[in-house]
């Protein structure tokens, strides 16, 4: 029994597996365990997550019951706990909050009435066309866009001209508070890798399959197995760089090119001391350039240090991969400097994801683009005969794009290669 992928699903699948006294062997690309949750070690205070950081909604979450089990440290941030800057760098008064609210409304109430339309169409022509986009004021645009970056590209990493009016939040999720780990999400990865047997560098090109057996080639190695369970991530499956013989259904394949692979990037700021409002998990910045560092979390609160995290999401996400790690820095603290003032201090140290240039994952996490349809992603964890299965958060329909959705999917995979050995 083989299982790409050593990420959450992956792990889960062969935990599972592994129970069911099945032999199992992992092989994952990278030199370390955990996929698109991982946790880094660059500061021995502090353990960030270059990847995914929370456990969404806990209540009746599986994470957070294997979370209780290990005793892993977590803590609740709220998205309630917030302050918007202006332009100007100054706190947003009553009035202008006030107005984002009733923006925020009205672009939903758009969104749904859309929804219903005879034609689906991007969630940016659809808001753009309701508002009278070239009527509007420079200000007023830039409210749009940062209750449109803020609020759908962040939370689903596509592009609003690329997420899908009719699809793009057709997705379940678990009630309460959010929580982050306090020693990273790695906590929760290597409890579930205990006693599996896992080849990290071991990246796959190749994965053979016949009614009898299936061969997956990874450099000069090749692994033979009854079963294989693949949890490639999206991007990963649309890049080509794992060929599959003979090629994958034609439903599948439609599915892997339709849905989109989305990117939110993370420029973590380690300063010499705390210079912002300690009270506040998340700062928004209602920037002029659309896009563009208006999303941060303060880690002050749960850590007691000075670091902040700034987001980038979608196009402008992807933008700032073609910059140095210099450069990336001076245009965070542009933003910081306006908001906080010239006399703030440089960062003492810096950590910098490039999600959509990582050759094992080519983006964040998956998003129903314009095109798709949520049915895809059944067919994307179909079987493929009585060998192949799938996993990933990407071939969860219910909970795409989180943690619990890739961890479900493993647990899914592993039920069907159960039910019909």
């Amino acid at each position: 029994m083989l299982v790409l992928g050593a990420g959450m699903a992956g792990l889960a699948a062969a935990r599972a597996l592994a129970q069911q006294d099945y032999d199992v062997t992992v092989l994952d690309a990278r030199d370390h365990i955990g996929g698109r949750t991982w946790t880094s070690r660059q500061w021995p205070d502090a353990p960030m997550d270059l990847g995914a950081s929370w456990i969404h909604g806990i209540e009746g979450n599986p994470l957070t019951t294997l979370a209780e089990e290990i005793e892993a440290r977590t803590f609740v941030t709220s998205y309630d706990s917030s302050i918007v800057y202006g332009p100007d760098g100054e706190p947003i008064d009553e009035r202008t909050e006030a107005q984002l609210e009733r923006l925020s409304e009205e672009i939903a109430e758009h969104i749904l009435t859309a929804q219903d339309a005879d034609n689906d169409q991007s969630v940016r022509r659809t808001v753009e066309r309701a508002l009278g986009w070239s009527r509007l004021s420079a200000a007023e645009k830039a409210r749009v866009n940062f209750v449109l970056s803020s609020e759908y590209e962040h939370e689903y990493s596509g592009s609003t001209e690329e997420l899908s009016t009719y699809w793009f939040d057709d997705g379940d999720g678990f009630d309460g508070d959010d929580v982050i780990f306090l020693d990273g999400y790695e906590t929760l990865v290597d409890a579930l890798a205990e006693g599996l047997r896992i080849q990290t560098n071991h990246p796959v090109q190749r994965i053979a399959w016949t009614e009898d057996q299936v061969v997956v080639t990874s450099g000069t190695d090749r692994f033979t197995a009854d079963y294989v369970v693949v949890t490639l991530p999206l991007g990963v499956l649309k890049s080509g760089d794992v060929v599959f013989e003979p090629a994958l259904p034609r439903n599948k394949q439609r599915a892997i090119s339709a849905l989109g692979m989305g990117v939110l990037n993370k420029c973590y700021l380690r300063f010499p001391s705390i210079f912002w409002p300690e009270e506040f998990d998340w700062l928004a910045y209602l920037t002029p350039n659309r896009g563009q560092w208006q999303e941060w979390v303060s880690l002050a609160r749960p850590t007691g240090l000075p670091i902040l995290l700034g987001f980038n999401a979608a196009d402008y996400g992807r933008a700032i991969e073609e910059m140095s790690d210099a450069e990336i820095v001076a245009s965070a603290m542009q933003t910081l400097r306006t908001v906080f003032g010239d006399d703030i201090p440089d960062p003492e140290d810096v950590q910098i994801t490039r999600w959509a240039a990582d050759p094992f994952a080519f983006g964040s996490y998956s998003f129903n683009a314009l095109g798709s349809t949520p049915e895809m992603r059944d067919h994307l964890a179909e079987p493929v005969g009585d060998r192949l299965f799938f996993a990933g958060e990407a071939t969860s329909r219910a909970y795409f794009a989180t943690v619990h959705g890739a961890y479900l999917s493993g647990l899914r995979a592993a039920e069907e290669i159960v039910a019909q050995a």
